[in-house]
């Protein structure tokens, strides 16, 4: 039994240092999104496609990150602790992220090649409000669905259980 607990210290510890890196990418992201934000309020026609390929990548990584290495992760480990709480969460949070996964790739395909984006730069700027309502909405609940999920399960938590 306490072989299984270490085993799953170190399994669950991993998992924690893949949400260390991820949430490290979201800061990234958003210290481009900020730099574009401010662009588009001081000189519109100045932004470049560059400028918005680059926070266009960042973006989808960070998204593709989250649906294809963290929720997966999280489910995992919910499931190998049996929390079937934290997997009723996990599934319905996984649900309303879905909308702020569409709304980053559709604005992925606006702005996909240089003739798209002469013909909506005027729009960029309402892109971005939505984008910053979708991202802190998304941020909320990917913060909610880390911290039930696998705060709970943290190896820094079950240490404690152990007595170690």
């Amino acid at each position: 039994m306490l072989e299984d607990c270490k085993s799953a210290l170190e399994r669950w510890g991993g998992v924690h240092q893949l949400i260390d890196r991820w949430l490290d990418e979201r800061r990234e992201l958003l210290v481009h999104f900020v730099a574009l934000k401010q662009a588009c309020d001081v000189e519109l026609e100045a932004v470049s496609k560059a400028d918005i390929d680059r926070f266009s990548e960042l973006l989808m990584d960070y998204i593709s990150a989250g649906h294809f290495e963290i929720y997966p992760q999280l489910r995992d480990e919910a499931k190998a602790f049996e929390d079937e709480a934290a997997l009723n969460l996990a599934d319905s949070l996984l649900t309303r992220l879905e909308m702020s996964t569409e709304l980053v790739l559709s604005f992925d395909a606006e702005y996909n090649s240089p003739g798209r984006v002469r013909q909506h730069l005027g729009r960029l700027p309402a892109w971005i409000e939505r984008l910053a309502h979708g991202l802190t909405e998304r941020f909320g609940l990917e913060d909610q669905l880390i911290a039930r999920v696998h705060a709970a399960h943290a190896p820094d938590a079950a240490r404690a259980e152990l007595g170690s």
